[in-house]
């Protein structure tokens, strides 16, 4: 009995050894048939069987190129092989395992970025890139709705730190510049005004209407003088000479209402082309008229000032807007004064009731005084703008201009006499 029972023992092990020999062979087999063809070892020595072009590409490269004289053991010893999931692409100029990529594949930027350069003007820094993030962008269509004659429109962000007293400038962008053709290469420099000797100067943008800048720039400027500052960005051509050519300019004064909170406001202005007629004998004034005939408003834009026969030793110089009716006083205005500048900058708004039938009969003049010691002021210069019966010239022409575009600011320059009637 028990010699049966180990016969039938022997006999279930070595049928059960049987089948895993039959298993294994099977494996085998299936694996030697199947899966050979999947991957192709391409040694410099060796014709691949693949009868697809891209490999047999690869294998003409490396038959032509042989092995590194250096590395030629360690070349034989690792054989370079084509996956699966690669077979059927475009491999161009395969060698030591790169590749070209295709426009269509993902790109992945670097970990780590190239900054602006830091460097120091004076207590005046470039530092870096700015975070779109972090500012509001008005949502007014601004980047389309460009007026007739449009020459370029800047957008910046001003930020004042009092305790530190810094301002911080962020240069976001420019559109719409003028230039005759596509090969433009603007940049652009930022003075804190009245210094016109020392600037900070962004990267320069190649090829392009519409460059986006996205920097930081940092003045050092005392808070006691801040409202006497303007900003003025000068945005220029850099030719192949490397010549500059001015495309346009923007004035910002500080006095202005500057935006607080986490958000800095971005602010965006249209660029104005520079007046390259030398200063009049006694200067000349900018600014703008707008009539209202709706409201009965006559509105009033002091811009600034240039080419001022000031006094060094004197004080700061103010313009003072008065409204007349048949050569009557009816009523005046002031700026705030601007100290230590032949070319001052103003850009202050007022505004007057003129009914519109006293028109024909009303005048503006605007004086540009220095303040001297005590309650003194001396006369700088003298512009009058009106109708027909008290002006003519360009004067004239200012105050018909504005008559037949109501609502609509008109800005001009005005040669200053040295008249005080």
């Amino acid at each position: 009995m028990s010699e049966q029972m180990v016969a039938v023992a022997g006999g279930v092990i070595g049928g059960a050894l049987f089948l895993i020999f039959i298993g294994i062979a099977i494996y085998l087999l299936w694996k030697t048939l199947c899966l050979s063809p999947a991957y192709e070892e391409l040694f410099n020595s060796v014709t691949p069987r693949h009868s697809d072009a891209t490999i047999n590409d690869l294998t003409s490269i490396q038959q032509t190129s042989g092995p590194h004289p250096n590395n030629s053991s360690r070349t034989k010893s690792v054989p370079f092989i084509i996956p699966p999931k690669f077979l059927g692409q475009n491999w161009v100029d395969v060698k030591n395992g790169e590749r070209i990529q295709e426009d269509c594949e993902p790109y992945v930027a670097p970990e780590f970025l190239p900054r602006s350069s830091f460097y120091s003007l004076a207590g005046s820094f470039a530092v870096g890139s700015i975070n779109p993030d972090l500012y509001k962008f008005p949502e007014d269509g601004s980047e389309a709705d460009f007026p007739e004659g449009n020459i370029g429109r800047l957008w910046f962000a001003v930020e004042y730190e009092q305790e530190a007293e810094r301002l911080l400038v962020a240069l976001v962008k420019a559109r719409n510049l003028c230039f005759p053709s596509e090969s433009c290469n603007p940049f652009v420099k930022i003075f804190l005004l009245p210094d016109e000797r020392r600037y900070l100067q962004s990267k320069i943008k190649r090829k392009t209407l519409n460059p986006q800048f996205d920097e930081h720039f940092l003045f050092q400027v005392s808070s006691k003088t801040l409202n006497q500052r303007t900003l003025k960005f000068s945005v220029y051509h850099v030719d192949k000479l490397k010549k500059h050519h001015l495309l346009g300019q923007v004035l910002f004064p500080l006095k202005n209402e500057m935006p607080t909170g986490e958000s800095k406001v971005v602010i965006w202005r249209d660029l104005e082309a520079e007046n390259l007629e030398p200063p009049s004998e006694y200067g000349d004034v900018q600014f703008s008229l707008s009539y209202n005939d709706y409201l009965g408003r006559l509105t009033v834009v002091v811009l600034r000032a240039k080419g001022l026969q000031v006094h060094e030793d004197r004080g700061s110089v103010y313009v003072k807007v008065s409204l007349m009716n048949h050569n009557k006083f009816i009523k005046c205005k002031k700026t705030a004064a601007v100290l230590g500048t032949t070319s001052p900058v103003y850009n202050e708004t007022f505004s007057f009731k003129v009914d519109q039938a006293e028109l024909d009969t009303a005048s503006l003049s605007l004086l540009l005084l220095q303040n001297m010691e005590g309650d003194k002021s001396h006369l700088l210069g003298r512009v009058v703008v009106g109708p027909f019966m008290y002006t003519r010239g360009r004067e004239l022409e200012h105050w018909n201009e504005m008559l037949n575009k109501p609502k609509e600011l008109v800005k001009r320059w005005h040669v200053l006499s040295s008249s005080s009637t």
